[in-house]
């Protein structure tokens, strides 16, 4: 619905000149002014006029709604992100555990985790691999368990009863779960080493000790 140039003339603005560059959006309070003044002067003759005018306030106050709420929004979200990277920055030099199918060995230390069994298994096993060459370096045997987390260890030793190479290494866990053999999830403990803020197109990530990048949100465990 336009507004006609006795509601323009009343308000005390000109036709003949253009409004201030200074403000180019219409405010609400302004809104109520021009609505206030057209009902003032309106043509008794087509009432529903009125009609058009509380639509378009209601449009303007679900739209100034909105706004107000994506504001409240952004800052939450900047509060949480803010709270977020002072907890990865906290990390690092310590221990982690996360979702992984590698451990980094460092000269005469081990690799610690853990496996997730879907259910009750009488043989859980887990495999070290050398992740460059593809040879298994030992097979560590864990014997039964029910369903749930299995902690493991291995202690840097290969098969021969030597120390392996430090490196990395593959993890591969398995367990007879129903009389099949199946592959079982493991998360291993690892150090970290930064921490790489996230923006809007990537989340905030954590760099593990010789093993590359996961999401701040995988950290399953601080130990």
């Amino acid at each position: 619905m336009s507004i006609g140039i006795d509601t323009i003339k009343a308000l005390g603005l000109s036709g003949a000149e253009p409004a201030p560059a200074k403000k180019q959006a219409l405010g609400q309070e302004e809104f109520l002014k021009l609505m206030t003044t057209q009902l003032t002067h309106q043509d008794p003759s087509k009432p529903m006029e009125n009609g058009d005018f509380l639509a378009q306030m209601a449009q303007f106050g679900t739209v100034s709604g909105i706004q107000d709420l994506q504001s409240s929004f952004k800052s939450f979200a900047e509060s949480i992100s803010s709270d977020q990277a002072l907890q990865a920055s906290s990390l690092v030099g310590r221990w982690v555990s996360a979702p992984s199918s590698q451990g980094l060995l460092s000269a005469g230390g081990d690799i610690k985790g853990q496996l997730e069994l879907t259910g009750s298994s009488a043989n859980v096993a887990v495999k070290i691999v050398d992740a460059s060459t593809g040879e298994t370096i030992r097979n560590l045997s864990l014997g039964s368990h029910s369903q749930g987390t299995v902690p493991f260890v291995w202690d840097g030793m290969a098969e021969d009863g030597l120390p392996a190479n430090p490196g990395v290494y593959k993890i591969e866990a398995t367990g007879t779960i129903d009389g099949k053999n199946t592959a079982l999830a493991t998360q291993v403990y690892s150090k970290v080493d930064s921490v790489v803020l996230g923006n809007a197109q990537q989340a905030m990530r954590v760099n593990l000790q010789g093993l590359g990048a996961v999401d701040f949100n995988q950290i399953k465990q601080i130990l």
